[in-house]
């Protein structure tokens, strides 16, 4: 790779062991991946955890003095203080692990939002601004629905690229590279944001890694792309998508596939929705809990989780995942109150995949998400795939039919 003068002095050792180490990562992903030469970034996020091998490399990076050009925000691990009061099952290890992970965050200066949403507060980016985002929510929507540009980057990577300013040129980042291939028409009844959810899991098992294009979507919310996304990405490692006069870089069809030609045509249809949802889920019955907010939750959410509890009590717990920012909105609107009146929680600053959940370890729970649902399963947890009215209908009555 090409390198500017400041480039190898920090590959060369010049501002110390951490910012060295920070360099040869991106020039060992350049090198990959054939990158002429390294490209500056305005806005990173890195999808940060309290697991040993990733905390063991931010420490390194810490301890060898590094300290981020370019703040990330940061996903979520969990609330230490908020869980010892729900539960008494985290064991020493485990807040030791999330204690470290905050120290070590802060001091190589990170922005400490731990949400896995940035791209809907606190980080959003501009049309063609060059990132570089981990998390598998966040880059597809920063890519698609905002046209910035970012490679499906490591926590690691993104890391690297904070700490340094730069990242290699390749990939995403050169616009052929994001050119739609393969045209999805969709048939089916896209009602509801939870419809998106099996959108995105239905398209990768037809057009493989694929840039998608979809046509016969109008008007999605904010929240059915972060569904689409998510979903495309944990099913397909799907990082970029457009959709025909939705999103900046699909306004025709000609810019969507940049004067080509679609490798193939798909169609999906109520039919393949339903048949993914059946796949996806475990079977109706009895369920001890509800869990929401993979992605977290935005405002909106929250707000109609809350009309279809509001006045009632819940069968089972249920949870929402959010922001920090979300969950003090919420308390400011009146939501958290009717959510503790009810028997639910906003849990801020925490993810599904963590060990805080231990004690519904072995239990059956409802979401709207499927991507919670395939996260956990190494956790011992299942779940019934449903959308988040019936969901929550489930969690008042504590079964679902």
């Amino acid at each position: 790779m090409k390198l500017t003068q400041e480039e190898q002095k920090m590959l060369d050792g010049a501002y110390g062991e951490g910012v060295q180490l920070a360099m040869k990562v991106l020039v060992a992903v350049g090198e990959a991946y054939d990158a002429p030469y390294m490209v500056p970034v305005t806005r990173t996020h890195v999808a940060l955890s309290n697991q040993e091998a990733d905390l063991w490399f931010v420490e390194k990076l810490v301890r060898g003095g590094a300290h981020c050009k370019v703040s990330p925000t940061v996903n979520p691990g969990f609330n230490i203080e908020l869980f010892e009061k729900l539960t008494g099952e985290m064991t020493a290890e485990d807040i030791e692990q999330m204690q470290r992970t905050r120290a070590a965050y802060q001091a190589i200066g990170a922005t400490l939002t731990y949400s896995c949403t940035p791209y809907l507060q606190q980080n959003i980016p501009f049309f063609g601004e060059i990132t570089a985002y981990s998390e598998s929510s966040a880059t597809p929507y920063v890519n698609s629905v905002y046209g910035a540009r970012s490679n499906r980057e490591a926590a690691q990577s993104a890391l690297c690229a904070a700490v340094t300013g730069v990242t290699p040129y390749y990939g995403y980042l050169i616009k052929e590279n994001r050119r739609g291939q393969a045209l999805v028409e969709v048939k089916a009844d896209m009602h509801d944001d939870f419809a998106y959810q099996m959108l995105g899991y239905v398209v990768p098992e037809k057009i493989g890694f694929q840039i998608p294009v979809f046509e016969g979507l109008s008007r999605p919310t904010p929240e059915a792309l972060m569904n689409l996304g998510a979903e495309l990405n944990t099913a397909g490692n799907v990082a970029i998508y457009h959709i025909l006069g939705v999103t900046p870089e699909a306004q025709t069809y000609e810019d969507a596939f940049q004067g080509q030609k679609p490798t193939q045509v798909v169609t999906v249809t109520d039919d393949d929705l339903a048949e993914m949802q059946e796949r996806l889920s475990d079977p109706k019955g009895k369920i001890d809990f509800a869990l929401y907010g993979c992605p977290h939750f935005s405002i909106r959410q929250i707000h109609d989780v809350v009309q279809l509890v509001k006045g009632q009590k819940l069968a089972v717990p249920l949870y929402i995942m959010c922001s920090t920012a979300t969950k003090d909105l919420a308390e400011k609107m009146g939501f958290l109150e009717i959510l503790h009146a009810a028997g639910g929680e906003l849990t801020d600053q925490t993810c599904m995949d963590q060990p805080c959940w231990r004690f519904l370890y072995g239990k059956k729970g409802v979401t709207d998400s499927p991507k919670c649902a395939y996260y956990t399963k190494r956790r011992q947890m299942q779940f019934v795939v449903t959308s988040l009215e019936k969901s929550v209908e489930a969690a008042l009555k504590g079964e679902i039919a």
